[in-house]
Protein backbone atom coordinates (compact mmCIF):
# COMPACT_ATOMS: atom_id res chain seq x y z
CA UNK A 1 0.00 0.00 0.00
CA UNK A 2 1.26 3.11 -0.88
CA UNK A 3 2.31 6.14 1.35
CA UNK A 4 0.23 9.19 1.36
CA UNK A 5 2.00 12.18 0.96
CA UNK A 6 1.56 15.00 3.91
CA UNK A 7 1.49 18.28 3.52
CA UNK A 8 3.56 19.54 6.55
CA UNK A 9 2.47 22.68 8.26
CA UNK A 10 4.89 25.60 8.53
CA UNK A 11 4.61 25.80 11.98
CA UNK A 12 6.38 22.63 12.59
CA UNK A 13 9.76 23.93 11.12
CA UNK A 14 9.23 22.10 7.97
CA UNK A 15 7.10 23.20 5.32
CA UNK A 16 7.09 22.86 0.96
CA UNK A 17 7.58 25.26 -1.59
CA UNK A 18 4.40 26.96 -2.88
CA UNK A 19 3.28 28.62 -5.21
CA UNK A 20 2.67 32.81 -4.19
CA UNK A 21 -0.35 34.69 -6.04
CA UNK A 22 2.62 37.23 -5.83
CA UNK A 23 5.14 35.14 -7.81
CA UNK A 24 5.11 38.05 -10.56
CA UNK A 25 6.19 40.67 -7.90
CA UNK A 26 9.47 42.07 -8.61
CA UNK A 27 11.57 43.44 -5.93
CA UNK A 28 11.95 47.19 -5.90
CA UNK A 29 14.71 49.61 -5.54
CA UNK A 30 15.27 51.37 -2.27
CA UNK A 31 14.31 55.02 -2.11
CA UNK A 32 17.45 56.86 -3.46
CA UNK A 33 17.04 59.06 -0.06
CA UNK A 34 16.35 56.68 2.50
CA UNK A 35 18.17 53.77 0.53
CA UNK A 36 21.37 55.84 1.34
CA UNK A 37 20.81 55.17 5.77
CA UNK A 38 20.21 51.30 4.29
CA UNK A 39 23.62 51.30 3.02
CA UNK A 40 25.20 53.77 5.60
CA UNK A 41 24.23 51.16 8.54
CA UNK A 42 25.45 48.16 6.76
CA UNK A 43 29.15 49.89 7.09
CA UNK A 44 30.94 48.79 9.78
CA UNK A 45 33.77 51.55 9.34
CA UNK A 46 34.31 54.03 12.52
CA UNK A 47 34.74 57.15 10.00
CA UNK A 48 31.27 56.18 8.27
CA UNK A 49 29.50 59.68 7.70
CA UNK A 50 25.69 60.00 6.95
CA UNK A 51 24.87 63.02 4.76
CA UNK A 52 21.93 62.00 2.93
CA UNK A 53 18.80 62.17 4.98
CA UNK A 54 17.62 66.03 6.12
CA UNK A 55 17.66 65.52 9.52
CA UNK A 56 19.25 67.78 12.16
CA UNK A 57 21.92 65.92 14.36
CA UNK A 58 23.90 68.02 17.11
CA UNK A 59 27.66 68.80 17.11
CA UNK A 60 27.79 65.30 18.73
CA UNK A 61 25.91 63.72 15.13
CA UNK A 62 22.99 62.65 17.63
CA UNK A 63 19.45 62.86 17.03
CA UNK A 64 17.81 66.64 19.02
CA UNK A 65 14.31 66.65 20.67
CA UNK A 66 14.10 70.65 21.26
CA UNK A 67 13.87 71.31 25.12
CA UNK A 68 10.43 73.24 24.09
CA UNK A 69 8.79 70.55 23.00
CA UNK A 70 9.72 67.93 25.99
CA UNK A 71 7.98 70.32 28.06
CA UNK A 72 5.07 70.97 25.71
CA UNK A 73 5.04 66.99 26.08
CA UNK A 74 5.03 67.32 30.03
CA UNK A 75 2.18 69.70 29.98
CA UNK A 76 -0.23 67.15 27.99
CA UNK A 77 0.92 63.68 29.93
CA UNK A 78 0.50 65.63 33.31
CA UNK A 79 -3.26 66.98 32.07
CA UNK A 80 -5.50 64.27 32.97
CA UNK A 81 -8.62 65.37 31.30
CA UNK A 82 -6.65 64.84 27.48
CA UNK A 83 -8.45 61.40 26.36
CA UNK A 84 -7.76 59.87 23.45
CA UNK A 85 -10.54 60.27 21.46
CA UNK A 86 -10.81 61.04 17.21
CA UNK A 87 -9.59 64.24 16.27
CA UNK A 88 -12.34 65.49 13.69
CA UNK A 89 -11.51 64.74 9.99
CA UNK A 90 -10.19 68.24 9.17
CA UNK A 91 -7.80 67.65 12.62
CA UNK A 92 -7.17 70.37 15.78
CA UNK A 93 -8.29 73.07 15.40
CA UNK A 94 -6.33 75.16 17.83
CA UNK A 95 -3.34 74.02 15.69
CA UNK A 96 -5.16 74.60 12.52
CA UNK A 97 -5.75 77.86 13.60
CA UNK A 98 -2.70 78.27 14.78
CA UNK A 99 -0.68 76.79 11.64
CA UNK A 100 -2.20 79.34 9.39
CA UNK A 101 -1.49 82.00 11.09
CA UNK A 102 2.05 81.30 11.62
CA UNK A 103 2.73 81.30 7.72
CA UNK A 104 0.69 83.38 6.94
CA UNK A 105 1.15 86.26 9.68
CA UNK A 106 -1.51 86.68 12.32
CA UNK A 107 -2.49 90.10 11.10
CA UNK A 108 -3.22 88.08 7.49
CA UNK A 109 -6.06 89.84 5.54
CA UNK A 110 -7.02 86.40 4.44
CA UNK A 111 -7.19 85.20 8.31
CA UNK A 112 -8.92 87.84 9.36
CA UNK A 113 -11.82 87.59 6.22
CA UNK A 114 -11.64 84.13 6.85
CA UNK A 115 -10.72 83.56 3.60
CA UNK A 116 -8.53 80.07 4.65
CA UNK A 117 -9.05 76.59 4.64
CA UNK A 118 -6.95 75.09 6.82
CA UNK A 119 -7.30 70.85 7.57
CA UNK A 120 -4.08 69.17 9.31
CA UNK A 121 -2.27 66.63 7.93
CA UNK A 122 0.52 63.65 7.41
CA UNK A 123 3.55 66.05 7.39
CA UNK A 124 4.52 67.98 4.38
CA UNK A 125 3.99 64.77 2.46
CA UNK A 126 0.61 64.22 3.34
CA UNK A 127 -0.59 68.07 2.73
CA UNK A 128 0.46 67.93 -0.58
CA UNK A 129 -0.88 64.79 -1.36
CA UNK A 130 -4.43 65.74 0.07
CA UNK A 131 -4.00 69.16 -2.11
CA UNK A 132 -3.00 66.94 -5.52
CA UNK A 133 -5.96 64.97 -4.88
CA UNK A 134 -8.31 67.91 -4.13
CA UNK A 135 -7.06 69.86 -7.12
CA UNK A 136 -7.60 66.45 -9.53
CA UNK A 137 -11.23 66.63 -7.98
CA UNK A 138 -12.14 70.32 -8.26
CA UNK A 139 -9.77 72.03 -10.33
CA UNK A 140 -9.95 73.09 -14.12
CA UNK A 141 -5.90 72.26 -15.08
CA UNK A 142 -4.96 68.91 -14.24
CA UNK A 143 -0.94 70.28 -14.71
CA UNK A 144 1.72 70.96 -12.31
CA UNK A 145 4.89 72.69 -13.05
CA UNK A 146 7.32 71.37 -10.55
CA UNK A 147 11.08 72.61 -10.55
CA UNK A 148 13.84 71.02 -12.30
CA UNK A 149 15.17 69.54 -9.85
CA UNK A 150 13.07 69.11 -6.93
CA UNK A 151 12.54 66.68 -3.87
CA UNK A 152 12.59 62.64 -5.69
CA UNK A 153 8.85 63.23 -3.96
CA UNK A 154 7.13 65.69 -5.38
CA UNK A 155 6.67 63.89 -8.76
CA UNK A 156 5.38 61.01 -7.39
CA UNK A 157 2.92 62.43 -5.07
CA UNK A 158 1.88 64.59 -7.84
CA UNK A 159 1.41 62.43 -10.01
CA UNK A 160 -0.55 59.70 -8.04
CA UNK A 161 -2.42 62.42 -7.29
CA UNK A 162 -4.17 62.48 -10.38
CA UNK A 163 -1.88 65.29 -11.58
CA UNK A 164 0.13 65.74 -15.05
CA UNK A 165 3.71 66.79 -13.89
CA UNK A 166 5.93 69.03 -16.05
CA UNK A 167 8.91 70.90 -14.81
CA UNK A 168 10.26 74.35 -14.90
CA UNK A 169 13.64 75.77 -15.27
CA UNK A 170 15.45 76.08 -11.92
CA UNK A 171 19.51 75.45 -11.25
CA UNK A 172 22.26 76.47 -13.20
CA UNK A 173 24.61 74.08 -12.97
CA UNK A 174 27.13 76.18 -14.18
CA UNK A 175 26.81 78.86 -11.73
CA UNK A 176 25.58 76.81 -8.77
CA UNK A 177 22.78 79.29 -8.57
CA UNK A 178 19.17 80.27 -9.68
CA UNK A 179 18.51 80.26 -13.53
CA UNK A 180 16.16 82.69 -13.10
CA UNK A 181 16.01 83.74 -16.71
CA UNK A 182 15.05 80.36 -17.91
CA UNK A 183 12.39 80.39 -14.77
CA UNK A 184 10.59 82.93 -16.14
CA UNK A 185 10.59 81.33 -19.36
CA UNK A 186 8.97 78.34 -18.81
CA UNK A 187 6.68 79.85 -16.28
CA UNK A 188 5.27 82.71 -19.05
CA UNK A 189 5.16 79.83 -21.55
CA UNK A 190 2.98 77.50 -19.30
CA UNK A 191 -0.40 77.13 -20.12
CA UNK A 192 -3.10 79.71 -18.29
CA UNK A 193 -4.14 78.11 -15.25
CA UNK A 194 -1.23 75.68 -14.68
CA UNK A 195 -0.32 74.97 -11.28
CA UNK A 196 2.86 75.86 -10.07
CA UNK A 197 5.05 74.13 -7.11
CA UNK A 198 7.27 76.80 -5.32
CA UNK A 199 9.57 76.18 -2.08
CA UNK A 200 8.55 78.56 0.22
CA UNK A 201 12.52 78.63 1.22
CA UNK A 202 15.36 76.70 1.61
CA UNK A 203 14.98 74.67 -2.18
CA UNK A 204 15.67 71.07 -1.92
CA UNK A 205 17.73 69.48 -3.04
CA UNK A 206 20.15 72.88 -4.02
CA UNK A 207 19.88 75.16 -1.32
CA UNK A 208 18.76 78.11 -3.39
CA UNK A 209 16.73 80.11 -3.57
CA UNK A 210 15.10 83.34 -5.50
CA UNK A 211 15.66 86.88 -3.96
CA UNK A 212 12.84 89.08 -2.52
CA UNK A 213 13.36 90.84 -5.83
CA UNK A 214 12.99 87.62 -7.98
CA UNK A 215 10.25 86.62 -5.78
CA UNK A 216 7.98 89.65 -6.85
CA UNK A 217 8.80 89.37 -10.64
CA UNK A 218 7.60 85.44 -9.87
CA UNK A 219 4.45 86.98 -8.34
CA UNK A 220 3.62 89.44 -11.20
CA UNK A 221 4.18 86.56 -13.73
CA UNK A 222 2.68 83.74 -11.76
CA UNK A 223 -0.50 86.55 -11.12
CA UNK A 224 -0.38 87.87 -14.90
CA UNK A 225 -0.82 84.00 -16.21
CA UNK A 226 -3.63 83.12 -13.46
CA UNK A 227 -1.27 80.62 -12.98
CA UNK A 228 -2.40 78.87 -9.33
CA UNK A 229 0.92 78.62 -6.65
CA UNK A 230 0.92 75.92 -4.69
CA UNK A 231 4.02 76.63 -1.87
CA UNK A 232 5.55 73.46 0.18
CA UNK A 233 7.11 74.95 2.94
CA UNK A 234 9.03 72.58 5.11
CA UNK A 235 11.64 75.05 6.55
CA UNK A 236 9.94 78.18 7.69
CA UNK A 237 12.64 79.33 10.18
CA UNK A 238 15.10 75.99 9.49
CA UNK A 239 16.66 78.01 6.83
CA UNK A 240 17.67 81.78 8.04
CA UNK A 241 16.78 81.50 11.72
CA UNK A 242 13.16 84.05 11.33
CA UNK A 243 10.22 82.62 10.81
CA UNK A 244 9.02 85.97 9.24
CA UNK A 245 11.75 85.92 6.68
CA UNK A 246 11.17 82.18 5.81
CA UNK A 247 7.44 82.99 4.98
CA UNK A 248 7.98 86.31 3.10
CA UNK A 249 7.25 84.75 -0.48
CA UNK A 250 4.49 82.82 0.83
CA UNK A 251 2.99 86.64 2.39
CA UNK A 252 3.71 88.35 -1.01
CA UNK A 253 1.17 86.18 -2.74
CA UNK A 254 -1.38 86.16 -0.06
CA UNK A 255 -0.83 89.73 -0.04
CA UNK A 256 -2.26 90.26 -3.78
CA UNK A 257 -5.28 89.58 -2.98
CA UNK A 258 -5.03 85.90 -5.19
CA UNK A 259 -5.66 82.39 -4.62
CA UNK A 260 -2.58 79.67 -3.01
CA UNK A 261 -1.84 76.61 -1.27
CA UNK A 262 0.14 76.29 1.34
CA UNK A 263 1.58 72.71 2.45
CA UNK A 264 3.80 72.98 6.04
CA UNK A 265 5.51 70.29 7.71
CA UNK A 266 6.91 70.61 11.71
CA UNK A 267 9.55 68.00 10.84
CA UNK A 268 12.36 70.02 10.36
CA UNK A 269 11.96 73.19 12.27
CA UNK A 270 10.15 71.77 15.58
CA UNK A 271 12.30 67.84 15.48
CA UNK A 272 8.94 66.10 14.90
CA UNK A 273 9.59 64.27 12.46
CA UNK A 274 8.27 60.94 13.53
CA UNK A 275 5.03 62.56 15.02
CA UNK A 276 4.18 63.43 10.84
CA UNK A 277 2.86 66.83 12.02
CA UNK A 278 1.38 68.91 9.07
CA UNK A 279 -1.27 71.35 7.53
CA UNK A 280 -2.69 72.64 4.08
CA UNK A 281 -4.22 75.91 3.94
CA UNK A 282 -5.95 76.95 1.00
CA UNK A 283 -5.80 80.77 0.62
CA UNK A 284 -9.30 81.33 -1.16
CA UNK A 285 -11.31 84.40 -2.69
CA UNK A 286 -13.92 84.85 0.05
CA UNK A 287 -15.01 82.84 3.31
CA UNK A 288 -17.56 81.29 1.32
CA UNK A 289 -16.14 79.48 -0.83
CA UNK A 290 -13.13 78.80 1.85
CA UNK A 291 -15.96 77.03 3.67
CA UNK A 292 -17.32 75.14 0.60
CA UNK A 293 -13.65 74.25 -0.09
CA UNK A 294 -12.99 72.46 3.56
CA UNK A 295 -15.91 70.45 3.12
CA UNK A 296 -14.39 68.98 0.07
CA UNK A 297 -11.19 68.29 1.37
CA UNK A 298 -12.92 66.03 4.25
CA UNK A 299 -14.30 63.68 1.43
CA UNK A 300 -10.76 63.47 0.30
CA UNK A 301 -9.48 62.99 3.55
CA UNK A 302 -12.07 60.45 5.10
CA UNK A 303 -11.33 57.53 2.61
CA UNK A 304 -7.40 58.41 3.17
CA UNK A 305 -6.61 58.01 6.75
CA UNK A 306 -10.00 59.35 8.52
CA UNK A 307 -8.64 61.56 10.61
CA UNK A 308 -5.38 62.46 11.85
CA UNK A 309 -2.81 62.02 14.52
CA UNK A 310 -3.72 63.68 18.02
CA UNK A 311 -0.25 64.28 19.58
CA UNK A 312 2.36 65.91 17.64
CA UNK A 313 -0.32 68.59 16.44
CA UNK A 314 -1.27 69.34 20.43
CA UNK A 315 3.12 69.28 21.09
CA UNK A 316 3.13 71.76 18.00
CA UNK A 317 -0.45 73.81 19.23
CA UNK A 318 1.04 74.31 22.80
CA UNK A 319 4.31 75.67 21.72
CA UNK A 320 2.47 78.14 19.33
CA UNK A 321 -0.30 79.43 22.08
CA UNK A 322 2.11 79.75 24.50
CA UNK A 323 4.08 82.85 24.32
CA UNK A 324 6.77 81.77 27.08
CA UNK A 325 7.05 78.45 24.86
CA UNK A 326 7.08 80.29 21.88
CA UNK A 327 9.87 82.60 22.53
CA UNK A 328 11.90 79.32 23.82
CA UNK A 329 11.10 77.74 20.33
CA UNK A 330 12.29 80.17 18.00
CA UNK A 331 15.65 80.70 20.36
CA UNK A 332 16.18 77.14 19.95
CA UNK A 333 15.37 77.30 16.14
CA UNK A 334 17.56 79.76 15.65
CA UNK A 335 20.44 78.06 17.41
CA UNK A 336 19.66 75.13 15.19
CA UNK A 337 20.05 77.09 11.71
CA UNK A 338 23.25 79.13 13.10
CA UNK A 339 24.87 75.75 13.62
CA UNK A 340 24.02 74.88 9.61
CA UNK A 341 25.54 77.88 8.62
CA UNK A 342 28.20 77.50 10.17
CA UNK A 343 28.86 73.93 8.96
CA UNK A 344 28.57 75.79 5.51
CA UNK A 345 31.27 78.41 6.45
CA UNK A 346 33.79 75.52 8.06
CA UNK A 347 33.33 73.45 4.86
CA UNK A 348 34.15 76.34 2.86
CA UNK A 349 37.29 77.41 4.18
CA UNK A 350 38.18 73.68 4.77
CA UNK A 351 38.04 73.43 0.71
CA UNK A 352 39.61 76.71 0.16
CA UNK A 353 42.82 75.84 2.67
CA UNK A 354 43.30 72.85 1.05
CA UNK A 355 43.14 74.43 -2.55
CA UNK A 356 40.76 72.28 -3.73
CA UNK A 357 40.19 73.44 -7.40
CA UNK A 358 36.88 75.01 -7.81
CA UNK A 359 34.89 77.45 -6.49
CA UNK A 360 33.64 76.66 -3.51
CA UNK A 361 31.67 79.60 -2.75
CA UNK A 362 27.77 78.36 -3.31
CA UNK A 363 28.66 76.33 -0.23
CA UNK A 364 27.65 79.90 1.79
CA UNK A 365 25.66 81.73 -0.68
CA UNK A 366 22.94 78.96 -0.55
CA UNK A 367 20.42 77.93 1.95
CA UNK A 368 19.06 75.54 4.53
CA UNK A 369 19.41 71.97 5.79
CA UNK A 370 21.11 70.83 2.29
CA UNK A 371 23.84 71.71 -0.76
CA UNK A 372 24.15 71.16 -4.27
CA UNK A 373 27.75 70.69 -3.84
CA UNK A 374 28.13 70.33 -7.74
CA UNK A 375 29.87 66.72 -7.38
CA UNK A 376 28.62 63.81 -9.82
CA UNK A 377 27.66 60.92 -9.53
CA UNK A 378 31.32 58.79 -9.83
CA UNK A 379 32.85 61.60 -7.58
CA UNK A 380 29.99 60.94 -5.18
CA UNK A 381 30.70 56.55 -5.44
CA UNK A 382 34.39 57.01 -5.11
CA UNK A 383 34.01 59.66 -1.74
CA UNK A 384 31.42 56.73 -0.52
CA UNK A 385 33.69 53.94 -1.38
CA UNK A 386 37.00 55.27 -0.12
CA UNK A 387 35.61 57.84 2.64
CA UNK A 388 32.82 56.36 3.71
CA UNK A 389 31.09 59.05 3.24
CA UNK A 390 27.12 58.56 2.14
CA UNK A 391 25.13 60.93 -0.09
CA UNK A 392 22.60 61.13 -2.60
CA UNK A 393 24.01 60.40 -6.22
CA UNK A 394 23.13 63.74 -7.44
CA UNK A 395 25.50 65.50 -4.95
CA UNK A 396 23.03 66.84 -2.30
CA UNK A 397 24.26 67.02 1.44
CA UNK A 398 22.88 67.65 4.36
CA UNK A 399 24.77 70.44 5.93
CA UNK A 400 22.76 69.20 9.42
CA UNK A 401 24.53 66.23 9.31
CA UNK A 402 27.94 67.92 9.53
CA UNK A 403 29.65 68.60 12.92
CA UNK A 404 32.99 70.53 13.62
CA UNK A 405 34.89 67.12 13.87
CA UNK A 406 33.40 65.97 10.47
CA UNK A 407 33.78 68.26 8.63
CA UNK A 408 37.66 68.01 8.02
CA UNK A 409 37.07 63.94 6.48
CA UNK A 410 34.62 65.56 4.06
CA UNK A 411 36.85 67.85 2.92
CA UNK A 412 39.46 65.91 2.38
CA UNK A 413 37.07 63.23 0.29
CA UNK A 414 35.75 66.12 -1.68
CA UNK A 415 39.61 67.25 -2.71
CA UNK A 416 40.10 63.84 -3.51
CA UNK A 417 36.94 63.02 -5.39
CA UNK A 418 37.79 66.68 -6.93
CA UNK A 419 41.29 66.08 -8.37
CA UNK A 420 40.88 62.08 -8.61
CA UNK A 421 37.67 61.97 -10.38
CA UNK A 422 36.92 63.36 -13.76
Amino acid sequence: MEKQSIAVSPTSGRSEARNSVFDHVVRAPEDPILGVTVAYNKDPSPVKLNLGVGAYRTEEGKPLVLNVVRKAEQTLVNDSSRVKEYLPIVGLADFNKLSAKLILGADSPAIQENRVATVQSLSGTGSLRVGAEFLARHYHERTIYIPQPTWGNHPKVFGLGGLSVKTYRYYDPATRGLNFQGLLEDLGSAPSGSVVLLHACAHNPTGVDPTPEQWEQIRQLIRSKALLPFFDSAYQGFASGSLDTDALSVRMFVADGGECFVAQSYAKNMGLYGERVGALSIVCSSADVASRVESQLKLVIRPMYSNPPIHGASIVATILKDRTLFQEWTIELKAMADRIISMRHQLFEALRSRGTPGDWSHIIKQIGMFTFTGLNSEQVAFMTKEYHIYMTSDGRISMAGLSSKTVPHLADAIHAAATQVA
